[in-house]
């Protein structure tokens, strides 16, 4: 049996913000519906990506904007990554060098954390 993580809801406060923000930053927008009135469903995918992420309004999510922390997406070039957020106007930390791989960590306008990983050459 194949088990596969494809969306992970990311909680934020102003859509039409977060929307501009993940596309500036080159998440491709597969969905943007509103179902009916109250409710809008927006999905997006990162670049390469399998997994997507969704947020919206009133779509039942238990997390507060800003507390969503624990993505990590694995990237071919920290440094590469690095400077493709900085160049689109993101203030993303540096890359921070360790033995299990290199981190770029940045932050969407609501506050939610993404954990960008190079992962080690491996023998």
């Amino acid at each position: 049996m194949t088990w596969k993580i494809e969306l992970i809801f990311v909680p934020v406060t102003d859509v039409d913000r977060a929307k501009e923000f993940y596309t500036r930053i080159g998440f491709h927008p597969d969905h943007d519906q509103v179902p009916f009135d109250g409710l809008r469903f927006v999905q997006m995918t990162p670049p390469g990506s399998a997994c997507s992420i969704a947020f919206g309004t009133n779509l039942g999510i238990d997390l507060e904007p800003g507390r969503q922390n624990t993505i990590q997406v694995v990237v071919p070039d920290a440094d590469e990554a690095l400077a493709m957020l900085r160049a689109a106007g993101v203030d993303a930390g540096g890359v921070d060098d360790q033995a299990w791989g290199r981190f770029v960590r940045f932050d969407d306008p609501d506050g939610n954390t993404w954990t960008l990983q190079e992962l080690p050459q491996r023998a």
